[in-house]
């Protein structure tokens, strides 16, 4: 039995994981937090999740719900999910994380109270996407001397470009082909750029309506393109994944682990 806590229970991604939460047996929601001020504090988290009446307030003081016998998810923003590892490293917690948006200053952070309880941090929780990260990889080696893009749409109303899952493909293109991706990536062009760079990794973000996360890696050669696609068609497959890791983690000892751990990728 996962006793399961929702950090940012009142927005799109905590009243999906209240829904699938309650139509899962082995789970069991304990808790249930937002941030202070919001208008849905102090109401039921079930109610506001549209599955009725669960008997969990939602709260804003998440140390008071944090106990080493829970697991939390937390799809808030960077600096709220700061704030949460920092409690449940302190508290012995669990905690999912699926947040984007963190800059290096608190990817250090992260990575340094991360070992201090059982803390699972993934830019995407889909279980698509971490099979295209693996595939993309593959891909990078196999196909080195073509030239390697990675492109991305999402809502207008997200806030941090390039997405978390661009920069993660990014990531492993770069780590494939033994680069440092900070020196290989550019994020944008215009103007007169000049000869493309043969060893150059482009990442380009687009905005735009309701879009939930498209995205293509692209091998450009001479005479042939490969391009691999993941559409993601609903939040329920991000909360999914993330519901799952939350089962893996239960049992697990302190440490840093990944969607790909849970997957065994």
């Amino acid at each position: 039995m996962a006793r399961l806590i929702v950090a940012g229970a009142a927005g799109r991604m905590g009243r999906m994981l209240t829904s699938l939460i309650v139509q899962q047996p082995s789970h069991i929601l304990v808790g249930a937090v937002e941030a202070k001020g919001v208008k849905a504090v102090g109401a039921d988290a079930g109610e506001i999740a549209g599955v009725g009446a669960l008997g969990v307030r939602i709260g804003d003081d998440y140390a008071a719900v944090a106990a080493p016998d829970t697991v939390t998810l937390d799809f808030t923003n960077a600096a709220a999910s700061m704030e949460h590892l920092e409690i449940a490293a302190a508290k012995g917690a669990a905690i999912v994380i699926g947040s984007t948006g963190f800059t290096p200053e608190m990817e250090s952070r992260a990575r340094a109270l991360a070992p201090k309880t059982r803390t699972l941090i993934a830019p995407n929780m889909s279980i698509g996407i971490n099979v295209l990260i693996k595939l993309v990889a593959e891909a990078a080696t196999l196909l080195n001397g073509f030239d390697a893009e990675v492109l991305e749409i999402h809502h207008r109303t997200k806030v941090d470009a390039p997405s978390g899952t661009a920069l993660a493909l990014a990531r492993a293109i770069a780590a494939a082909r033994g680069q440092d991706l900070q020196k290989s990536a550019v994020f944008g062009r215009e103007g007169i750029t000049g000869v493309r760079p043969p060893d150059q990794i482009g990442v380009m973000a687009l905005r735009g309506g309701d879009a939930v996360g498209d995205h293509t890696v692209i091998f450009a050669g001479l005479g042939e393109r490969m391009e691999l696609i993941h559409r993601t068609q609903s939040r329920e497959a991000l909360a999914s994944g993330a519901l799952r890791a939350a089962a893996w983690l239960v049992d697990k000892p302190n440490g840093l682990y990944s969607i790909r751990d849970v997957l065994g990728l």
